[in-house]
């Protein structure tokens, strides 16, 4: 909680408004996925607008050398992850699906797709809340304006799991940052919470399917809210 106060407060000195809109949408019974667009670092204080209580984040490794950032996540109890090792990420994520169906925690996901590195899952897991796995499935950061083609573990995991998938739309920074120079203006953010995606009675088969209905869906928000024309 005195993490995530911090990092909200940060939006006042760099002159960001945050509009949020279906928080509602978080009020699923059980666990879920959380899916969701990524743009910058700034995404860390759209996330704190939106998360639920409780939750812990797994960042990936490179960040704990990020400076002020850094120290910032590690007091946070993030688990760091290692993007390069595919086959690592692919057995922690499949112990993440068994947690989210045994367990009654609430976890937080970034940098996907990674793997833990240095830390065990078990000591960022809360025995207080509902497991909500938060996943970005484009991979990496991308300020473009549109979204990349999105990963398929975080939709692996919903269906292995049979838990929902809820789209989290951040609209885009272009208009008021520039991730060359890694400046920006003050700006508003607008942040969406799209209804659940029930994935109950799917299968593997369905995994390419749900990802793209999933990728259509938040590419049209991502143009609404953002000014643009699909």
């Amino acid at each position: 909680r005195i993490i995530k106060a911090v990092v909200k407060s940060f939006k006042y000195f760099f002159g960001l408004r945050f509009e949020v809109k279906g928080l509602e949408n978080f009020e699923v019974e059980g666990p879920a996925i959380i899916v969701s667009n990524h743009q910058s670092i700034l995404d860390m204080m759209g996330l704190m607008e939106v998360l639920p209580d409780g939750c812990v984040q797994v960042g990936k490794r490179e960040l704990m050398y990020a400076g002020s950032v850094g120290l910032i996540i590690y007091l946070g109890g993030v688990i760091f992850i290692n993007r390069k090792s595919t086959s690592s990420a692919k057995m922690v994520m499949a112990e993440v699906a068994k947690t989210m169906v045994a367990e009654n925690v609430s976890t937080a996901v970034a940098g996907w797709p990674g793997a833990v590195a240095g830390a065990p899952l078990e000591r960022a897991l809360c025995p207080c809340a509902q497991v909500k796995v938060w996943v970005y499935p484009e991979g990496t950061r991308n300020c473009t304006g549109d979204l990349l083609p999105f990963k398929k573990g975080a939709f692996h995991i919903a269906v292995q799991a049979q838990v929902p998938v809820i789209p989290v739309v951040y609209s885009s920074f272009t208009s008021f940052y520039n991730p060359k120079t890694k400046l920006f203006k003050s700006g508003k953010i607008k942040v969406e919470v799209l209804p659940p995606i029930e994935t109950k009675g799917l299968t593997s088969d369905d995994v390419s399917d749900l990802t793209d209905r999933c990728f259509c869906l938040m590419r049209e928000t991502l143009f609404r809210l953002s000014g643009r024309p699909a």
